[in-house]
């Protein structure tokens, strides 16, 4: 039942404001988590100025499903926006007045914002003060602090929720592109010396090599550099409000980058995210926490900062155990069902600190999709040159994946070599499917029942 939590009087006298901040398909490409081919300073002054989790998922690698599991609290098999918003999918009807700015608006009297991406649906559902979702606009970031500024001094004396979702370093779409869609090296000067494409630009979770895969590598990297200076406008701002210590600032991406192996899959280059928590009178400036982290727990967070109860029991839990030293999970899971309607390609995954282990549902039934975003990495595994290779071993897994992966990710962070079924790992394996399926049990996955699962399966087909 929603209301004040025991424990929250101070909250409830002088409730914080709330800054969210998102960024569209970014993984794990800023130099607080040892990223060295371009710079992001100010990213990494937020780290510093709070605690920065090493390990953190998002709960479907999946723009509209991923951000319904941080509005909600929920993952996606439980909160209805299974894929994306455009393709009929869309929350629950009774959790579409339970989600961040629902609950914090009617039982915290916060005033509501929210610039760039909102991509869940239905849309109308929430209750926005201020709403600018033109997604587009927000990769030109200059333009993009002086509206948080405004909509954040418009609050006066009543707390604040504002949600700034940054589209870079989405791709653009470009049908006149190779794969129709691009990345820009400058968006108005920003940044101000361009990565150039080289060998050092590619991504070693696919490791291939090509002149397109070289400029769309370097071109992504050049805009996680844009976004970074976005956010330092962003946070600049918010300074000048007068109100930075009274806020909670959470930042992360919605997934990981748009490329073969990465977004849409339940690899950790799909999964893993930086995730960052300026929470002042909890978080200490330098924090690094090892612990397990998901999006799920965003809103959990937000509400207990907030001293609010949510009236829904969520699958996430309030950060504050995680950053003060308190038990805390030891499993790290996450799903995907689809992205558009098709292909409808059910996975979990789940990891410990060392093992990790992937579900194909439909294995030998359907195959997942080898493209995103325009991106061509698998179809260059296919030439010659990668024949008998491990680059050509991991894509054809990618493209036609048994039913169980496991990987050792202390090894092989890349996830190239399918441990599944070895001999020397059968405890290790046996440990996994039990921990995924405890997982699965405990938050009520109803795609465990088959007839559910067929019949979601040909909704928007």
């Amino acid at each position: 039942m929603a209301g004040i939590t025991g424990g929250a009087l101070w909250a409830q006298a002088r409730r914080p404001n709330i800054l969210f901040i998102t960024a569209d398909d970014l993984g794990l490409l800023l130099n607080c988590y040892g990223e060295r081919r371009i710079r992001t300073p100010q990213l990494d002054k937020l780290a510093a100025s709070g605690v920065r989790f090493e390990t953190a998922y998002v709960a479907q690698a999946s723009c509209s499903p991923s951000r319904s599991a941080m509005f909600t609290g929920l993952y996606p098999h439980s909160n209805g926006q299974y894929g994306l918003a455009n393709t009929g999918f869309m929350l629950h009807e009774n959790l579409r007045d339970k989600t961040i700015p629902a609950l914090l608006k009617e039982h915290g009297g916060y005033r509501t914002g929210i610039l760039g991406k909102l991509h869940v649906e239905p849309e109308k559902s929430f209750p926005w003060d201020m709403r600018d979702t033109d997604n587009a606009a927000t990769r030109r970031v200059k333009a993009v602090a002086p509206k948080a500024e405004e909509f954040m001094r418009s609050a006066g004396d009543a707390p604040f929720f504002l949600m700034v979702n940054y589209s870079d370093p989405h791709a653009f779409r470009d049908a006149e592109k190779p794969g129709g869609w691009f990345f820009p090296a400058q968006v108005d000067g920003l940044p101000e010396k361009p990565v150039a494409p080289s060998k050092e630009t590619l991504f070693d979770f696919q490791q291939v090599d090509a002149e397109a895969e070289r400029e769309r590598t370097a071109n992504y990297l050049n805009a996680v550099a844009r976004l970074d200076t976005g956010v330092g406008l962003l946070l600049e701002a918010l300074e000048r409000t007068g109100k930075a210590g009274n806020t909670v600032v959470v930042f992360c991406g919605d997934h990981g980058p748009p490329f073969a192996r990465g977004k849409t899959t339940v690899y950790e280059s799909g999964l893993r995210i930086p995730f960052l928590l300026r929470w002042p009178g909890v978080t200490k400036a330098g924090q690094v926490s090892t612990k397990f982290v998901s999006t799920v727990d965003i809103l959990p967070t937000i509400l207990d900062a907030a001293g609010v109860r949510s009236p829904v029991a969520m699958h996430g839990e309030s950060l504050r155990k995680a950053v003060n030293g308190g038990k805390w999970r030891e499993y790290l899971a996450a799903e995907f069902h689809c992205h558009g309607s098709r292909p409808f390609y059910p996975r979990r995954a789940i990891r410990d600190k060392r093992y990790k282990l992937i579900q194909n549902v439909l294995a030998g039934k359907a195959k997942p999709s080898t493209g995103i975003d325009g991106d061509f990495a698998y179809a260059i595994s296919r030439e010659a040159r990668y024949e008998g290779t491990a680059t050509r071993k991991a894509f054809d897994t990618f493209a036609e994946p048994p039913e169980f992966e496991l990987y050792d990710l202390e090894k092989d962070p890349v996830e190239f070599v399918n441990l599944a079924g070895k001999a020397e790992l059968a405890v290790v394996e046996k440990r996994m499917k039990d921990a995924l399926l405890r997982w699965r049990k405990e938050s009520n996955d109803p795609f465990l029942d088959w007839a559910f699962l067929e019949k979601i399966a040909k909704q928007g087909r």
